[in-house]
Order: structure tokens, then sequence, then C-alpha cells
């Protein structure tokens, strides 16, 4: 994976190999690190470089056959919000791949909390990845490759931006068909885009923000890096097949229950997307997003949603909740 140093972000990046056995204990390496003062890091392969350097072998399963898993978890603040959920997803897509994470969970919290702590962000965005790794003489037996986890942290982005929120979401309902989960397993945060990056470049071409995408049947699924909610008279709900099981998604099923309001997951038809008296986007790249148009038709007359707001509020209100988050000093201290 290639990353380009950026004069207006600062980005850190670490990748694991034999980590321990060539710099001791996570909590030394970054004790040591203190003293350095470059903002550009990055450990790859038992190396240190300069982050515009940081690149990966070209023979990486990652690279060539989309071979990996990945989890992105944000800080807001300077803390983390629902990272052991996030760290907890990302282990068992790598089980799921059949390549089982075998870093420690600790030092991987250690290693992310170092990545913010390094780029010297209050509001980030952390990503870590595991990929299959390279095979040896490039057989094709994925069984022989080695796993490779790698993790950035950069600042904060968003679907739609705070100062955007009261227009919301215009997003382009597209006939593209979801990856099927017959095919692959939508539970494994995965890089198998090509649908959800068509359904984007259809998108931006018609003047729409973003795009949702349908299944097989021609019900509602997702979007790139987003799930679905619509809110009608009976309650809230979201689809119940061939989605990622969004850990955003889950917070809401969490708000939703503290707020006493219905929710559930069903078949969502194209129909009901359209009629529907609310609908909105959960991501960690932004919480919960209001979608006020869908495909030029407005939703609740262009306004967002009671239930909307309701479920935004308390969203972020949880960021600084102990029981909700966590400090990125309190997991390097």
């Amino acid at each position: 994976m290639c990353i380009r140093d950026r004069t207006e972000r600062k980005y850190i990046a670490l990748t694991w190999g034999s980590f321990t056995e060539n710099h001791g204990t996570v909590d030394n390496y970054l004790s040591r690190d203190k003293k350095k003062n470059n903002l550009n890091i990055l450990w790859l392969d038992g190396n240190f470089s300069e982050l515009s350097k940081a690149k990966i072998p070209i023979l990486d399963w990652g690279f060539l056959r989309s071979d990996a898993t990945y989890d992105v978890v944000h800080v807001w603040k300077g803390r983390f919000f629902r990272l052991d959920l996030h760290i907890e997803r990302f282990y068992k897509s790598t089980q799921k791949l059949r390549m089982p994470c075998q870093m420690d969970k600790n030092d991987l919290k250690k290693i992310l909390a170092g990545c913010v702590k390094k780029a010297g962000l209050e509001n980030a965005y952390v990503e870590m990845i595991q990929t299959r790794g390279v095979s040896p003489n490039f057989v094709r037996d994925p069984r022989q490759a080695s796993p490779r986890v790698m993790a950035f942290a950069v600042p904060f982005g968003w679907i739609l931006k705070q100062e955007d929120f009261e227009k919301g979401l215009d997003v382009l309902l597209t006939d593209i068909k979801r990856i099927p989960p017959s095919s692959v397993d939508p539970t494994i945060k995965n890089y198998h885009w090509m649908d959800l990056v068509t359904g984007m470049l259809n998108a931006y071409e018609k003047g729409n923000d973003t795009a949702i995408l349908v299944d097989e049947n021609n019900n509602i699924t997702e979007g790139p890096g987003f799930n679905l909610f619509c809110v009608d008279e009976k309650g809230v709900f979201t689809p119940d097949h061939g989605v990622l099981e969004g850990i955003t998604r889950q917070t809401v099923f969490d708000l939703a229950k503290e707020l006493n309001i219905p929710i559930s997951k069903k078949p969502i038809s194209i129909q009901q997307l359209k009629s529907a008296k609310e609908l909105f986007a959960t991501s960690t790249a932004g919480g919960v997003m209001p979608i006020t148009k869908v495909s030029g038709n407005k939703i609740n007359f262009g306004k967002v949603g009671n239930i909307t707001r309701q479920i935004h509020k308390l969203y972020w209100e949880k960021h600084s909740a102990k029981d909700w988050s966590e400090s990125v000093d309190s997991i390097l201290n």
C-alpha cells in the first residue's frame, strides 16, 4: 500500500511483522520514540523510513487479489469511540478469512493509539489492515503466505461534513447489484469495492453525493462505506441481508433502545425507500447522516427528520462517555 506524504495532513503508519523480536515490547518502542519529533514515521518489515517511502510488495495477495481485511475506528477529541468493538470485528474477519491475526489485541490497541499520538491528532480516522501477505516463490496456495498487519492514522474524514448536516445527502439509487453474500461474506470488512466504486462514479457523474446499491432481488443494501436506515410510522429499520454489520449501525440500535424508538432489521424494497418518512446513513466517517434526496426525489420535503436528529444528537454525546469511549493517553499509559 502506498501512502503519499501531504503537507496538509499528518500521517503515521506502523506495520507489524516480527515487531517484538526486533524492537521489544510495544511499550518500549513507543516510549523510546517519544524523543523523536518526526511526524512522518513508518515501521515496515523491521525497518524505519519516511512515510513518503511507504510501500507494500507487489506480490502481496492483498494488492494482487484484494485478499485482505481491515477495520476503521475514529478518534474524537482525543478519545477512541467503541474501539473494542472494532478490534473484535477485525479479529473475527481475519479468522473468517482463515488467516487469524497473531498479534496481541492490547499491542494492536497501543499501535493504533501510538499512530494517533505521534501524528498529534485530536480527531482522527484510524485504520488497521491485514493482508494475506506474500507466498514464497509466488506459489498460488494462499496458505503459504505470511499475513501482514499494518495501521495508520489520518485526520478525521466526513462523508457528510458537519456544516452540511441540514442539507443532508443527495444519493443516487442505482440498479447496480451488490456482490451477493453467497460470493463474498459482507460481514468481513473487505476491499471488494468495484460494485461500490462503479456506483460512486455513476453518482458523481449525475451530480449526486454518493450511491445506494441493491441486491439480487432489487432490495436495498448499502452504499460505499455506509449502512442505510429508513424511518416510517412504525419506527426505524435497516436491511437484514447482504450488508456489512457496521459498528455505527449497531450503535444506532443501542441508541434507539435508549431513546425507546422501535428498531428492526428487515428487507427494504425500493418503494419503501422512496416512501420513507426519513432516511439516514451511518458510518465511522461521519456518524449519523441524514439523506434528504434520493435520485431527485425529496425525503421529508428535503428536511432532516426528528428521529434522525435525536439519534444524531445522542450519538455525539456518547463520544465523551467513559463506557463508550477510551482516551488515547489511557491506552498508552
